[in-house]
């Protein structure tokens, strides 16, 4: 079984709109893949309506979080989606979102480059706006060559010349939310510091003790020695380790099926959840 849990459509910061996507994942030959648009859950509708025959769908989010002033993502698998607590943190982070990206706009006037709001409003279509439109734009104007060159301290890193801050959930709190909407929990991409700042051992060993599923260790932004000692960790605390792409459709080098979980933490991940079951296409789920 080949299965990827974190990908993203048009209904975040990807270029496959949801159906393109899970049709990708069909020709990639995968059999699970899950649908984590970032503080989002729009796109659902259209991946189920054309999942293709043989493939099953896990329905989640990729949650903006912050935790001693370090940004951190959340993976949430199978939560409810229209639980009332959850949905309203979602809304809130969702909201930032465009004055956020106007705040990135001006900085970046003010350092001399001419992006304009009606520009990454056009990239952005109709997903929630965020840093790789705006890094999307940079390339556009060619002031970086790819979208991974504009997460730089001299642009949209976090700290950089360029980053604004937006509303993000403490993770306790996201873990609290998703685990109260019957979700599973999974901190994606924690040694990723070229993104920037890296939240310590200390503090993930903290989150699993407050109910913290998972981690996710195979990922494109971590090198083997980075593996590894995640791997080592999660064994420590007792966390599942997954693998997954990070797949954004043309916007990222990444393919889908890049990195891949182990289908008994699949199958974990699925027991433990309780607000929603992975959706198969014709042809049934595993």
């Amino acid at each position: 079984m080949r299965i990827d849990l974190h990908s993203h459509s048009t209904a975040s910061d990807g270029t496959d709109t949801p159906a393109e996507l899970v049709r990708e994942a069909a020709a990639a030959g995968l059999d699970v893949v899950a649908l984590t648009d970032h503080d989002t859950t729009r796109g659902h509708a259209e991946a189920i309506a054309a999942l293709p025959p043989g493939l099953t769908l896990v329905t989640g989010a990729e949650l903006s979080c912050r935790v001693d002033g370090i940004s951190m993502h959340m993976l949430a698998y199978l939560f409810d989606p229209e639980e009332p607590a959850l949905l309203a943190e979602r809304e809130l982070v969702r909201d930032d979102r465009v004055p956020r990206a106007k705040g990135m706009i001006a900085r970046l006037n003010e350092l001399g480059v001419p992006v304009t709001w009606e520009q990454v409003a056009r990239i952005a279509g109709d997903g929630s706006v965020g840093r790789p439109h705006v890094a999307s734009a940079l390339v556009e104007l060619g002031v970086v060559a790819t979208v991974s060159d504009a997460f730089t301290q001299d642009w949209l890193a976090d700290g950089g010349r360029a980053y604004v801050e937006k509303h993000e959930t403490d993770p306790f709190e996201a873990i609290r939310l998703v685990k109260g909407a019957g979700g599973v929990t999974v901190f994606a991409h924690p040694g990723a510091a070229k993104r920037g700042r890296t939240v310590p051992e200390s503090t993930i060993a903290e989150l699993a003790a407050a109910g913290l599923d998972g981690i996710e260790v195979d990922h494109m932004d971590h090198d083997p020695d980075t593996r590894a000692r995640l791997r080592g960790l999660a064994k420590e605390l007792g966390l599942l380790v997954t693998g997954s792409s990070d797949y954004h459709g043309s916007r990222k080098t990444c393919v889908l099926g890049e990195y891949t979980t182990d289908p008994e933490v699949y199958g974990e991940i699925t027991r433990r959840a309780t607000g929603a079951f992975p959706v198969p296409g014709t042809g049934g789920a595993i």
